[in-house]
């Protein structure tokens, strides 16, 4: 083992820890500040930045757009070249920059104010143009960088992006912004799934095993076997949920008993079996498997049987 490429990063995460932790300090009225502003604009914020504070900015504003703060990314080379139309009346717009002296950040900010436009300044130097010309200001100083030579952005980007967090969060926290918001904004994918899934779009595809209190041994055997799912309902007439039969029950009567011929469902049953509705999320359905530790459970309305979601059902899905 290589102790120095160990030590170095160990390093490099401890200089990086230590600048996160240094971000505390910033956290103040000043901030608060900003992000009532940006709550009460009726605008979206536009966040730009140049070189590497350019790709945090992308990060902050794909966070802010999936929390429910419009957002807009705006590079600040491009911006000086004809971007700038993007930015509307009522837009605030936010300056990434470690150093704040940047060209392209000097030529930006005066045509931003021109066009009344607030600026706001994510900026690592305090004392910095573009912390003297914005309206408001969001420190992220870090001592120094975690790249040897003190000279690639890496502490530095790190503070950016867990203030650009920072500033995210609060403004969830002021908007409400909950779970079934942030599914909206995350259909695609496990995540999605795993927010607006429900176990109404799972069932459905699965056989729907049920019998009859008077059903034979044989019967219950053979339709556990037919559909596949290790399990059979056992309904009345009006379809209104009695039991649940599982192949381990079976297993269990049968190393118990060996007068098979008047067995019946109603002989085997479980009462009162653990049942979802189909309205539930399947991810609450997950909940209930792991819970009780069983593989299937019963879809019911009302004690009405309407099918079985299997544990292989939500692995399919993606939802484990």
């Amino acid at each position: 083992m290589n102790q120095q490429i160990i030590q170095k990063a160990k390093e490099t995460i401890a200089i990086e820890a230590a600048a996160i932790e240094r971000l505390m300090g910033f956290i103040n009225e000043h901030f608060e500040a900003t992000v009532q502003a940006i709550f009460q604009s009726k605008g979206r914020l536009v966040v730009t930045g140049i070189g590497k504070s350019a790709i945090v900015a992308q990060k902050i504003v794909a966070t802010l757009n999936s929390t429910g703060t419009p957002a807009l990314f705006m590079h600040a080379a491009d911006a000086i070249h004809g971007d700038l139309g993007m930015v509307q009346q009522d837009d605030m717009v936010m300056i990434v920059s470690k150093s704040g002296e940047s060209p392209e950040i000097k030529v930006l900010v005066p045509f931003i104010k021109n066009l009344g436009n607030p600026v706001i300044a994510l900026v690592g130097a305090p004392k910095s143009y573009l912390a003297k010309e914005a309206q408001f200001i969001v420190p992220c100083t870090v001592e120094k960088e975690a790249c040897p030579n003190n000279l690639a952005p890496t502490s530095s980007t790190t503070a950016q992006m867990v203030m650009g967090d920072s500033l995210a969060v609060a403004l969830m926290t002021l908007n409400g912004f909950n779970g079934k918001d942030f599914a909206k904004y995350h259909p695609g994918g496990n995540l999605g799934k795993r927010l607006y899934l429900k176990v109404a779009d799972v069932y459905t595809a699965n056989a729907k095993p049920q019998v009859v209190p008077s059903a034979s041994l044989k019967d219950v055997i053979v339709e556990i076997t037919q559909k596949r799912l290790g399990v059979t309902a056992v309904v009345n007439t009006g379809n209104t949920l009695c039991g649940i039969i599982t192949d381990g029950d079976l297993r269990r009567m049968l190393n118990q008993t060996n007068a098979l011929d008047k067995i019946t469902a109603a002989n085997i049953l479980t009462p009162h079996p653990k049942t979802i509705a189909p309205g539930a999320l399947a991810v609450e359905a997950l909940e209930v498997l792991k819970k009780y530790d069983i593989s299937q459970l019963i879809v019911a309305d009302n004690n009405t049987y309407l099918g079985i979601i299997h544990l292989h059902d939500l692995v399919r899905e993606g939802i484990i």
